[in-house]
C-alpha cells in the first residue's frame, strides 16, 4: 500500500526537538528524508544522553529514525541531493 508521502525527498537540515520530530512525521508518511549534517560538527543530539561510549545516543536515534543520514561541507557546489530535493526543513 502506497503512503502519502512516496516518492517524496526531503532535506533536514534540523536540530534538537521540534524539528527533527516534523521530518519524523514526513518519513512516517512515506518521504525520502535526508538528515544533513555538517561535516566535522555532529549533530548535538548525537551525544546527548548517551548511555554507551561511542554510540549515537537513544535520543537522537528516536528522533532520527527512518531517515538517511549525510554530512555535507558548506559552501561546496557539489552537493547533487539538493537538487534533486522537492522540500528542504
Amino acid at each position: 500500500m502506497a503512503k502519502a508521502l512516496d516518492g517524496v525527498k526531503i532535506l533536514d537540515f534540523t536540530h534538537l526537538q521540534s524539528g527533527p520530530t516534523c521530518t519524523q512525521l514526513l518519513a512516517w508518511f512515506g518521504a525520502d528524508v535526508i538528515k544533513v549534517e555538517r561535516a566535522g560538527e555532529a549533530d548535538a543530539t548525537r551525544g546527548q544522553l548517551r548511555d554507551i561510549p561511542d554510540v549515537d545516543s537513544l535520543y537522537f536515534t528516536m528522533l532520527n529514525h527512518n531517515k538517511r543520514s549525510t554530512r555535507w561541507t558548506p559552501k561546496t557546489p557539489r552537493q547533487g541531493s539538493a537538487r534533486h530535493a522537492d522540500q528542504a526543513v
